[in-house]
């Protein structure tokens, strides 16, 4: 009853979704908004277009099949009940990102989908390999979220809006800026560590540490896909550049040929399909790189399925880990007669896998090698690049369709035996339905695909699918790629034998990079906290004043002086004197061996200032100086005159250094007072202070009434840090009772 509860869940958004096909195939979007930070202009805002209508479908229809296949594979678990929370969590994260209206909704998904994954790779959180792999994940992920997080800040400058109906429409005022190729290079970094791209591909196989309905999920409908769909949503207003097409097409080239090459030398069926799954999205990567209306046909369909036979061969993995007891195919053989079912399901979805008619992999790999003979430039090596990826993709199909299933048990210590319902059907229906899609091009294509397509390309594409376009140079590479598959396949073990020696030495990859940035960055702040946190205070306050008074200087220097215009001196002759004392007084402060003598100096000082509020009409505040400067004086000279002469402790070297930095401190303050004197006053804010002191703080004093009313927190804030002050001065100063405070 509880896995019947919870599948209506999903099973009700697919429905739902569903019944939107034909309003969305006719171009229609449908969207809502709520207003969520009106006074930042930020919505929280859904669109259902049609790209977000096929991913929707996956992560719902994939996601009912995942949740009643785990109520099998994981019903002795004991957090059987956490991890159908983290799964529907991970659910509505997704479609959260598919369905964002805007880029604040969409960026706040997007970041929820790697909590998610972080939570449900780590499900098995005893296990030290799925911790690690979790924070791996989260750690190459978050990182690139952050990019993210920029180049749609700088999107929405330019754009004018965080709303995507106006990003969507901005494409040639976005790709004329001065900052598209930083946000260009921003989104990208983001897209590519979601989706695994090289050279962030390594987080993605170790995910595996998850249970295997987890496994299925993120590689077939839904965290994986997030950067392809990020690149697909973003290509009307990004595409179409020199700069996309090259970013693109070499990431997404590198990576296919990466996973392809790395799948067939593995031997955990989990480990192969993790590295064709990260080949697959080399291939939509680089599709979409090619942004041609035959090429983004081509990723629509090869992304819907991708996603139908990949969440098959996971769950059917899953199925013979649970009846066998090991995922080797090197121990696994002739399961076929145990596991019919399984067997089924694996074989159609290793067979649209391969490409192999009349499957949808079949189509969909014509349209690929349509697309890359087509490309607008570099066509023979995109399309040497697509037959060196799908022929290692087909012999990953035979590893993990055919071995597992027919021949002999290679392990006899391993007892095979069937598996319940729930483990063989939810594989079963994906498989079944890539083989409906290749028998029934036309409905998937018109009501799914064509709509899909049309979002990326910013207009609506012809899209004609069919198993059979005649005799081509596309039918002969298809055909080529079979049977360099099925070469491969039979030339594996040798290949496997001659270049294992060398595997161990094969050295460095970005995983070690990963690793090793990983150890670095602690000690690099461990070093930086040592030399920095020396422990005086003075090296602290050289730090903090130094840097800040150079961003000031720099700011300073590299602002326009055009309309500095420095007041002439002028002044009465008592008020020059009152100046000459004050400097006097701090001069003599800096150079007297007497502490008594440098605390009058400093009292002069305070005087001195006291002086000049008197001068220029401000008795208040020259009375609280007065009062504060006598009080100063006479603790100073309390404390002060119990302490020893003073002491040479510093070198030459280190008052230089002091000279140098307070001269420093000086001639900016001094820069920056005469640069704000030389600007002409904005009377409208005293003005305002004038008008409302007596009607709205009930004060003639305008200076009390700003104090009391108007900064009223602020001054709370200082009375409190004062009352802490004196209670901790106090909490020292009181006696203690008993001990040698008692004596």
């Amino acid at each position: 009853m509880r896995i019947a509860a919870l599948l209506s869940i999903p099973c009700g958004l697919f429905i739902w979704f569903a019944l939107q096909i034909g309003a969305v195939a006719d171009g229609q979007v449908l969207q809502s908004s709520l207003a969520w930070l009106p006074t930042l202009g930020i919505t929280l805002s859904l669109r259902l277009d049609g790209l977000g209508l096929l991913f929707a479908l996956l992560i719902s229809g994939i996601g009912a099949l995942v949740l009643l296949y785990a109520s099998s594979y994981l019903h002795d678990d004991p957090h059987l009940d956490r991890f159908y929370a983290f799964i529907l969590a991970f659910m509505a994260a997704m479609l959260g990102t598919v369905l964002a209206g805007d880029l604040i909704t969409l960026f706040v998904f997007w970041e929820l989908t790697s909590l998610c994954s972080f939570v449900l790779i780590g499900f098995d959180y005893q296990s030290q390999a799925s911790r690690k792999a979790a924070l791996q994940a989260l750690l190459v992920t978050g990182a690139g979220g952050l990019a993210l997080l920029g180049g749609i800040i700088l999107l929405g400058q330019v754009a004018g809006s965080l709303e995507l109906t106006t990003i969507l429409a901005s494409g040639e005022q976005v790709r004329n800026h001065a900052l598209y190729l930083p946000m260009l290079l921003l989104v990208l970094a983001g897209a590519f560590t979601k989706s695994a791209q090289f050279p962030f591909q390594f987080w993605l196989p170790n995910a595996m540490a998850a249970p295997t309905p987890v496994s299925a999920y993120l590689h077939s409908a839904t965290m994986v896909k997030l950067g392809v769909f990020l690149l697909a949503r973003f290509s009307p207003v990004l595409g179409g550049s020199d700069s996309w097409f090259v970013c693109l097409t070499g990431i997404g080239g590198i990576t296919l040929l990466l996973g392809a090459v790395r799948a067939i030398t593995c031997s955990d069926l989990k480990q192969i399909l993790a590295w064709t799954t990260v080949s697959a999205l080399g291939m939509l990567t680089l599709l979409l790189g090619l942004g041609t209306p035959l090429a983004i046909s081509a990723a629509m369909l090869l992304l819907t399925v991708h996603a139908l036979y990949k969440s098959a061969l996971f769950l059917a993995a899953g199925a013979v880990d649970h009846g066998a007891g090991s995922r080797d195919i090197n121990r696994l053989g002739g399961l076929a007669g145990t596991m019919p079912q399984v067997a089924l399901a694996s074989g159609l979805a290793a067979l649209s896998m391969a490409g192999v008619v009349p499957l949808a992999g079949f189509i969909a790999k014509e349209l690929f090698y349509e697309a890359t003979l087509q490309a607008p430039t570099a066509a023979t090596l995109l399309t040497l690049v697509a037959f060196l990826g799908n022929g290692l993709t087909v012999t990953a199909a035979l590893l993990t369709g055919w071995l597992p299933f027919y021949g002999m048990l290679k392990d006899d210590t391993l007892h095979p035996h069937p598996v319940d319902l729930r483990l063989w059907l939810p594989p079963l229906l994906p498989a079944a339905l890539g083989l409906l899609i290749g028998l029934f091009p036309g409905p998937a294509g018109r009501l799914l695909m064509a709509p899909a397509a049309a979002q990326v390309a910013g207009s609506p594409l012809p899209l004609s699918l069919g198993l059979w376009h005649g005799f081509s140079p596309v039918l002969l590479l298809s055909l080529a790629t079979l049977g360099a598959g099925l070469a491969l396949f039979s030339l594996r073990r040798p290949l496997l034998a001659r270049l294992q020696p060398s595997q161990p030495s094969a050295g460095w990859d970005t995983e070690r990079l990963y690793d090793w940035l990983l150890i670095g960055l602690p000690r690099l702040a461990l070093g930086i906290t040592l030399r920095l946190q020396s422990g005086r205070l003075r090296y602290y306050l050289m730090t903090v004043t130094g840097v800040a008074v150079a961003l000031m200087a720099l700011n300073l220097m590299t602002s326009s002086n055009d309309d500095l215009q420095l007041p002439r001196p002028d002044g009465s002759l008592h008020e020059w004197l009152t100046a000459l004392v004050i400097l006097a007084g701090a001069l003599f402060a800096t150079i007297t061996r007497s502490r008594l003598a440098a605390v009058a100096s400093l009292g002069v000082v305070g005087y001195g200032v006291a002086l000049v509020y008197i001068l220029f009409g401000a008795p208040d505040l020259a009375m609280t100086q007065f009062c504060i400067e006598t009080l100063s004086i006479i603790l100073f000279v309390l404390v002060l005159h119990k302490l020893p002469h003073f002491a040479l402790l510093s070198s030459t070297a280190s008052r230089l250094r002091d000279l140098v930095v307070a001269l420093g401190v000086g001639t900016v303050m001094t820069w920056l007072v005469w640069r704000a004197i030389s600007q002409p006053l904005v009377p409208s804010l005293s003005t305002w202070f004038l008008e409302q002191s007596l009607p709205a703080g009930h004060g003639r004093n305008v200076v009390n009434v700003i104090l009391v009313d108007f900064r009223a927190l602020d001054t709370l804030g200082e009375i409190t840090v004062l009352a802490v002050a004196a209670l901790g001065v106090y909490a020292m100063l009181k006696p203690r009772s008993g001990g040698e405070g008692s004596d």
